[in-house]
């Protein structure tokens, strides 16, 4: 009861700034210059009493205060209802459910139990003597805390017989202090994300959140604040639609649970293993397996149920259903497009349009596909490929002058001649025979392809003869036989230039057909 009972006009002014006008309790204090613990006791006391406004017009002052402040038979406090603390904890869990609530279900059914303020104070007081992971307040499937033990366990190579320690990876939700454990060979990126991958499946849900330590695979600036989440564990919460809210920095109680997991499970879990030799990971994990489901079914020692009952009736529904796909691995990286619109990825060069060269790209690497984002928009896709220093390259990614470059190879532009003339023909024939390679004859033929659109098919047919006569294979003799008039001059019949060409090493037409 307040030291101090108020007015009834102020009373009905409460009910009614509450009731009628739908203000806060903030504000209805500031209006009736009252505390706010003040307001909050007399609206506790109205709605116990089963108050509703407008008040009945016949009642006078004298019925509400009966009403409200209804004489309480003298009890003992050690002969008053106690309440079920079990399961009103095992309530407060719920979300949406309060102690005032919980208060007012137990005053329907123990009329003479404690009151309001008694009842919180000896709810905290059952808190406070249970084990400290007890003591915090977690809704039901509202955070799972995740982390790595500190102690290792040894797996033995048989072939070799050298030794590795496997790290444990260990999730524990808040409400039911469910545990997932598993053995991983570090604590690196894709482990990290493959461990949550298969605790989630384990679950059978996701919570709303997922508390980690400021772990550098999760978090690639640590922050008391605002640290900075690494991107392939941010798309890993967007594809469960969860939060990532990491523990600060040297606070360990942000993490208790999982804290506490720590040790329940070096003693349940990996001291009865100390003395086995395992030779491989599965056997390791199986192990582990068969240890959790009986610390998940161990008896609760200061509270009633375990670990696996809470997580079937309390946690389990409360949990997001899982999407239709795990999450498929993805390594994120950032790369500076290169002057031949490549970029590199783990060794390999992959292609991007060209006019993103010099500009900043985000990667993503999964293990079948390379994905490149230009401020958040898919700019290339290619298949994953392990061959190093080799390139992959999509032709839509060139420039024109580019394309139009590779479009010319050494048997379009041996087609292209023979439009033109025979003449014309057989000078590309030679040009490309008098290279090493025909490629390499390629530019020098481009070089006709404009001159025919400069003199026209005529005068370069005519051009092309004397350039075969005299023996003149290139693009520069031949722009100055055009160029001069030349290709207007008759030449002497002679019968060494009427020879067809005849050479060892020559390849003929069928060559390029």
């Amino acid at each position: 009861m307040p030291a101090k009972r108020l007015s009834m006009r102020k009373i009905k002014e409460i009910l009614r700034l509450k009731w009628s006008s739908g203000l806060s309790n903030r504000k209805i204090a500031r209006s009736c210059a009252l505390a706010r613990s003040t307001v909050a006791e007399y609206l506790l006391r109205a709605s116990a009493a089963g108050l509703s406004w407008p008040l009945p017009h016949e009642w006078n002052d004298a019925r509400l205060e009966e009403l409200l402040f209804p004489p309480v038979a003298y009890m003992p406090a050690d002969q008053r209802p106690m309440p079920n603390w079990a399961e009103i904890h095992r309530e407060y869990k719920r979300k949406g459910v309060t102690l005032s609530l919980l208060w007012q279900e137990y005053k329907a059914q123990s009329p003479a139990g404690y009151q309001y303020s008694q009842f919180c104070e000896q709810y905290r007081a059952w808190t406070g003597r249970l084990d400290p992971c007890m003591r915090q307040e977690h809704k039901a499937g509202e955070k799972l805390f995740v982390d790595y033990a500190g102690q290792t366990m040894p797996v033995m190579d048989p072939s070799t017989g050298e030794v590795s320690q496997a790290q444990i990876f260990l999730a524990v939700l808040g409400a039911s202090n469910y545990t997932y454990a598993e053995a991983t060979w570090s604590q690196t990126l894709p482990d990290w994300i493959g461990s949550h991958v298969r605790a989630l499946a384990f679950f059978g849900g996701v919570p709303a959140v997922i508390v980690p330590d400021n772990l550098k695979s999760g978090v690639t600036k640590p922050c008391r604040y605002e640290p900075d989440i690494n991107l392939t564990y941010l798309e890993l919460s967007d594809h469960y639609s969860t939060a990532i809210l990491p523990a600060r920095v040297k606070k360990p109680k942000d993490k208790a649970k999982v804290e506490n997991g720590v040790l329940v499970a070096e003693r349940w879990l990996l001291a009865p293993l100390r003395n086995r030799q395992f030779f491989s990971l599965v056997e390791l994990n199986q192990a582990l397996g068969e240890l959790l489901l009986t610390l998940n079914q161990r008896p609760f020692q200061k509270m009633p149920g375990s670990r696996q009952s809470l997580f079937e009736t309390l946690e389990r529904p409360a949990l997001l259903a899982l999407p239709l796909m795990p999450y498929q691995y993805g390594e994120w990286k950032k790369a500076l497009v290169n002057v031949d619109y490549h970029l590199e990825a783990d060794g390999h060069y992959y292609s991007v349009p060209y006019q993103l060269i010099k500009e900043q790209v985000e990667i993503r690497l999964s293990q079948k596909t390379v994905e490149c984002f230009h401020l958040g928009k898919r700019v290339a896709s290619h298949v994953r490929s392990y061959d190093p220093g080799k390139s992959t390259t999509l032709p839509e990614h060139r420039s024109p002058a580019h394309r139009y470059y590779l479009e010319w190879t050494p048997e379009k532009i041996v087609h292209w001649a023979e439009t033109i003339g025979p003449e014309a023909s057989n000078l590309a024939k030679a040009i490309m025979q008098s290279r090493p390679h025909p490629q390499q004859g390629v530019n020098s033929c481009l070089g006709i392809v404009k001159l025919a659109k400069e003199y026209g098919a005529e005068r370069l047919e005519a051009a092309c003869h004397r350039a075969l006569v005299i023996q003149a294979l290139s693009y520069k003799s031949l722009k100055s036989i055009l160029k001069h008039g030349l290709d207007k001059w008759s030449l002497p019949a002679s019968p060494a230039a009427q020879r067809p060409l005849s050479h060892a090493n020559v390849r003929g037409p069928q060559y390029y057909h």
